[in-house]
């Protein structure tokens, strides 16, 4: 509220706030006090009259009467006079009016209301000492010019308050417009001087106070004056500091720049360098994978299978570092991309259970996969990360676990519309963490304990690979843990369910009683869930029911002589099929007789076999019998798997079609990407191996015309087929619509899970067997190639090698190998030329061709010497390049010279 309206509210507004107050109890006052004497003037003429009128009434004098009301009439403010006798007839009426005829009044009687009053007096006579009542008089007033003269008391003081009002209004203005304007001055002032305008004086005039203010305003403003001239040579001393300092700052600034380039010039050269040691490690240590592989297939004593198995399992453990570090500098530098292809969780973490089984049957752990029903099937996501991640850590609970058991439950966390959300855990009973030691663990380069990296191996690089791909994958990942109880890892996922179904069973038994026994109840639950969801009755050891099949759960200790004894005996007195879970390997257990059949499965078991062997053993398939001397029939139609080969090199396609032909599978072969579109316009098959450098149409090209011609062609699976492939370049491919990249020579057990993945037959598949694997050497599905040795430590020719690499056809690689020798002239001409003329691509060409020709024949010299060389171009370009084709067109003209002893043999 501003000054003049407190002034205004103090001299205008009391006053006459007092005043009405006055006023209007000055009408109050005036307005009883009438009444009043209106009221007493109205009674004592009334009063004298009385006595008359009661005279009158006696002796009947009409004329009387009526002179005493007209007396009483006269009165001022009387309307009407009424006189009525006893019987309450009117005798006589005088006035406006007519009055409502009442009871006659006993005493005096004034009736009040807003208009009128209203006197009734009885008229009485006294005879002796009787007291006779004649009748009565009856008196209206009308009271309304009271009312009117109240009023008019209320206008008078009302125009009263107004001129009081007006003239304390001027008053007051004058009043605040005299002490206002001098602070308006002041205000003003104070404005100019928060504008920095500070050459503004006021003159010091008026009453003491305002002089003081005045004065205060002026100092103010001399001492702001003042300040701007300090700040402004201030500003001008800083300004010169800040001068020198940008000066200085440029100078820093051009020195980190020329730093930030050389650190992003070290970086990339340090990206390089690592490709190039993944490389060159990742070659050898393959190389020492499948030696130690053929090795283990010659005659050792026990001794040397042991120390083989050292050699091999170090090399795993080293490529699992190597792999680790790749990973980790693949998500450092964002260069790690994500497919999209679909998934059976049931299968795929069965799959990765079965890679850790060795381990698990070594340290006799229970090794258990839940994955709930209400999971649907497929689920679309990246499988080979979900593989990597489960894969990393149920190895890191395996490796911290003595006794116990590591649980891996999938469960379902949500599901809505066509996203689904999955919660997996793995836990187990380990030597557990601490709380310091759960809160660094995702970080890199980090293990709970630092003589964990000594005692358990690892570079502490798998947890940090873990949490950055399941937040790659959108996921979270979490760890609870307890030291000496165990740990649980969680992690949520992520995924796409466009084609996903509830998971159908996996078999339909007839209600068979099952009497099963396993102490290590987390199994026995999932044992017995599982059977009845496949319609089985399962029942205890002890039951009295009779069963149709027994399942024992045998630990390892169960196989002492004395525990075996047990248990064969309740296998002879069983009278049915006992199907064993063994908690161990086939070569560290004694043998079971199985009196009455069965079967016997080492945990951890997959979902799938354990289905088969339900379903053997209890819905077994009666074999049809065949005449004797009648051949077995070939297979249908259905049942014959259709591959498609395109390859322009003769040499590969012969010996991929030798290696692949059989009675259940059908080989078409083609020479270039052209040939192939020109049959699957009119064919279908199962699957395409594909070579991805060919003439005309490439590799590439040709998949995305395949995928462009039919639904059945865009989801036929196509693999690529390749001598060679960098990391970068396996991913483009994969971007560019190809399933799966395979590395020359192939491997008969990535060949093998490649058909079961795609095609998912096992039994079209019998001819094909994988040969066993590490968990760590097929986690990371590597390929084999010729190890880094010395190029004249190698022989030019190694027939043994060569029927290996052709499926163990010791003719067909005395022909590769003469194919290969034949082309060899060629091939070195046209490298020659190509590098006279310093044309990069067309030498990659001829190199990359060599490569994949070398690869099937047993000339590890060659095979070496091309497969480096043409790393080296890939990665280096032509630089240091022409010692390396100087050897090799060495190492050309040494293989030709073992020609004619090839057609000698």
């Amino acid at each position: 509220m501003s000054l003049n309206t407190r002034l205004l509210f103090a001299l205008l507004g009391l006053p006459l706030v007092v005043y009405a107050i006055m006023a209007v109890f000055l009408v109050i006052q005036n307005g009883a006090q009438t009444h009043i004497m209106k009221k007493e003037r109205l009674e004592n003429a009334v009063e004298l009259l009385t006595p008359s009128l009661s005279e009158a009434m006696a002796d009947a004098d009409a004329q009387q009467l009526k002179n005493l009301a007209r007396q009483l009439l006269s009165l001022n403010g009387l309307r009407t006079v009424a006189v009525f006798n006893e019987q309450g007839s009117r005798v006589l009426l005088l006035g406006q009016s007519t009055p409502a005829p009442l009871s006659a009044p006993v005493n005096q009687q004034l009736i009040i209301d807003d208009e009128m009053w209203r006197l009734r007096i009885p008229l009485t006579t006294v005879n002796a000492s009787d007291l006779t009542v004649l009748g009565w008089l009856d008196v209206e007033m009308d009271i309304r010019a009271l009312t009117l003269e109240r009023y008019k008391l209320i206008a008078s003081l009302s125009l009263g308050g107004m001129l009081l009002g007006l003239l304390l209004f001027l008053i007051a203005f004058a009043i605040s417009r005299y002490v206002t304007r001098h602070i308006e001055e002041a205000n003003q002032a104070l404005y100019r001087l928060s504008r920095d305008d500070y050459q503004l004086r006021l003159a010091p005039s008026g009453a003491a106070e305002l002089y003081q203010l005045y004065t205060h305003v002026n100092t103010l403003a001399e001492h702001f004056q003042q300040s701007q001239r300090d700040m402004q040579t201030q500003i001008e001393q800083a300004t010169s500091e800040l001068q020198e300092s940008m000066k200085t700052i440029e100078e820093q600034n051009i020195k980190l720049d020329l730093a930030h380039r050389s650190a992003l010039r070290a970086n990339a050269v340090k990206s390089e360098f690592l490709a190039n040691m993944s490389h060159e490690i990742r070659t050898p240590l393959n190389g020492i994978i499948g030696f130690c592989r053929l090795l283990g297939r010659s005659s050792m004593d026990t001794r040397q299978q042991e120390w083989l198995k050292h050699v091999h399992r170090a090399s795993d453990n080293l490529l699992m570092l190597v792999n680790d570090v790749l990973d980790f500098s693949k998500l450092e530098a964002n260069r790690l991309t994500l497919e999209e292809a679909d998934i059976d969780i049931v299968a795929l973490v069965d799959e990765v259970m079965g890679l850790h089984a060795p381990e698990a049957q070594r340290k006799q752990l229970h090794l258990v996969a839940m994955v709930y029903d209400d999971v649907p099937t497929p689920l679309c996501g990246d499988p080979l990360r979900i593989h990597q991640v489960l894969n990393n850590l149920i190895s890191n609970a395996l490796k911290f676990t003595h006794q116990g058991e590591v649980i891996v439950r999938v469960m379902l966390d949500n599901y809505e519309g066509q996203h689904v959300v999955l919660s997996i855990s793995v836990s187990d009973t380990g030597i557990g963490l601490s709380d310091i030691h759960q809160q660094a663990l995702f970080n890199a380069f980090t293990q709970a304990e630092p003589s964990h990296s000594r005692q358990f191996g690892g570079t502490g690089l798998g947890l940090t690979i873990c949490r950055q791909l399941i937040e790659r994958m959108g996921g979270e990942i979490s760890v609870e843990s307890e030291l000496g109880t165990g740990t649980t890892f969680s992690f949520t996922l992520p995924m796409l369910a466009h084609k996903a179904i509830e998971r159908p069973p996996e078999i339909s038994l007839n209600n068979p009683s099952i009497r099963l026994y396993e102490e290590h109840l987390p199994t026995r639950h999932m044992l017995e869930h599982l059977l009845q969801r496949w319609q089985a009755k399962p029942m205890s050891l002890d039951a009295p029911e009779q069963e149709q099949l027994l399942i024992l759960a045998l630990q390892h200790n169960d196989f002492s002589p004395e525990r075996q004894i047990h248990w064969q005996t309740v296998i002879d007195q069983t009278p049915c099929p006992v199907l064993i879970l063994a908690n161990s390997n086939s070569f560290d257990l004694p043998p079971m007789r199985l009196t009455h059949g069965g079967e016997t499965l080492y945990k951890p078991f997959s979902r799938e076999q354990l289905a088969t062997s339900l379903h053997q053993l209890l819905l077994p398939t009666p074999v049809p019998s065949k005449p004797a001397g009648h051949a077995s029939l070939p297979p249908t139609e259905s049942a014959i798997l259709k591959l498609l080969i395109v390859d322009d090199n003769a040499s590969n396609r012969e010996l991929l079609k030798s290696i692949l032909e059989s009675p259940t599978i059908h080989i078409t072969a083609v020479d270039s990407g052209h040939h192939a579109l020109a049959f699957a316009r009119n064919n279908n098959v199962d699957m395409v191996l594909m070579d991805i450098r060919m003439p005309g149409l490439d590799g590439v090209q040709t998949t995305r015309a395949l995928r462009r011609l039919s639904r059945t062609w865009a989801r036929c699976p196509i693999v690529a087929v390749t001598a060679h492939a960098l990391s970068s370049e396996r991913e483009k491919w994969l971007a560019e619509g190809l399933d799966d990249v395979l590395i020359k020579p192939i491997d008969e057990a990535q060949l093998h899970q490649l058909l079961r993945r795609f095609l998912g037959h096992t039994h079209r598949l019998a001819d094909f067997t994988a040969p066993a694997s590490s968990p760590s050497s097929a986690k990371m599905a590597t390929k084999p190639r010729y190890a880094n040795t010395a190029p004249a430590t190698l022989p030019a020719v190694d027939l043994e090698l060569g029927a290996h690499l052709a499926g163990g056809k010791e003719g067909l690689a005395r022909e590769q190998l003469t194919r290969l020798i034949d082309s060899l002239e060629e091939s070195e001409q046209q490298m020659r030329r190509a590098y006279a003329q310093q044309n990069l691509a067309t030498l990659l060409d001829w190199v990359h061709g060599l490569n994949g020709a070398s690869r099937y024949c047993g000339a590890p010299e060659l095979a070496l010497l091309v497969e480096t060389l043409e790393t080296r171009l890939r990665t280096s370009g032509l630089d240091h390049v022409k010692q390396l084709l100087e050897d090799l067109y060495r190492a050309m003209a040494r293989l030709r010279t073992h020609r004619t002893l090839l057609l000698k043999h």
